[in-house]
């Protein structure tokens, strides 16, 4: 059972527990996420499974999208809902939708975050959320993010509900406690939806429990690896080159079909077929563009 599985991930469970529910509900043994979605988020969350567990280090970096919802008048310890709070209420009056809007601003675009301390980023080699439990005052070091889109789509009483367009690392935690310290009242993130992860969207997610219920419902919802990537450019190999990539060696341009050129960006990924459009490998360009290096091998 090799390819991708599309989950509508509940509120509750950790992303290491429906790993662990498609693995008794499939039989298959070799499951993993490409991205963690935090227990209280729901949406979107990508499964590989079999041979595709090893083409998740290229999905893990795709763009996300969410709907998420922030409260303002405190902070809290883990920056949602489920944290203490980190202080009494402000007395001051919820920020208006102007306000916050101009607030937002200083998020749009590639800045620096800094992550929760109740995080998985690794602090020299132990968890981050580890040591925030030991109360170890210490924090992640800040990355750079990129918020393609950030709008407000309504507010009511202390609440403001955004969709937020953003890359791969990007916390909106950190963004519901940095707006909330920007207008000076505190805030934390009481909702949080993902609704795509790259091309893939909540439209085409199976959710949880069904997928439990129904096994072979699941299982017809596993896009083969010939699928997925779709993104990346392809060639096609002969015969003879998918002999090639089998043990690893390069690909030269008589291994590829009739017609098929390489892609003459050095270092670019690229997908490797067999005549039956079936993926063979992933591989990149070479330097000098005159073949192509098979980084992971499938077959």
């Amino acid at each position: 059972m090799d390819g991708l599985l599309v989950v509508d991930k509940p509120a509750g469970p950790t992303s290491h527990d429906v790993v662990a529910r498609m693995r008794r509900a499939l039989r298959e043994k070799r499951i993993g996420h490409t991205g963690t979605l935090d227990p209280m988020a729901t949406g979107v969350l990508l499964l590989v499974l079999g041979k595709a567990t090893r083409l998740a280090q290229f999905l893990s970096g795709s763009a996300k999208s969410y709907e998420a919802t922030v409260r303002f008048g405190f902070a809290t310890d883990t920056a949602d809902a489920q944290g203490r709070p980190l202080g009494p209420p402000s007395s001051v009056a919820s920020p208006t939708v102007e306000a916050i809007d101009a607030a937002l601003n200083a998020f749009r675009g590639t800045f620096m975050q800094q992550p929760p301390a109740f995080s998985a980023k690794k602090i020299d080699g132990q968890r981050s959320y580890k040591l925030a439990r030991e109360a170890a005052n210490t924090l992640p070091a800040p990355v750079s993010v990129t918020a393609h889109r950030i709008q407000i789509v309504g507010a009511e009483a202390d609440t403001v509900a955004l969709r937020v367009d953003c890359s791969a690392g990007f916390y909106i935690r950190s963004l519901a406690h940095d707006l909330g310290e920007r207008l000076g009242v505190g805030a934390h993130l009481v909702a949080l939806r993902r609704t795509h992860v790259g091309s893939l969207g909540i439209e085409v997610a199976v959710p949880l429990d069904r997928a439990e219920r129904d096994p072979g419902l699941a299982a017809a919802a596993i896009v083969p690896m010939s699928g997925m990537l779709p993104e990346l450019p392809s060639v096609t190999l002969t015969g003879e080159g998918v002999q090639r990539v089998s043990v690893g060696r390069d690909i030269r341009p008589d291994d590829l079909e009739r017609g098929q050129a390489p892609i003459a960006v050095p270092h670019s990924l690229i997908r490797m077929m067999d005549t039956t459009g079936r993926l063979v490998a992933i591989g990149r360009c070479a330097e000098a563009m005159s073949s192509l290096h098979p980084s992971v091998v499938l077959v």
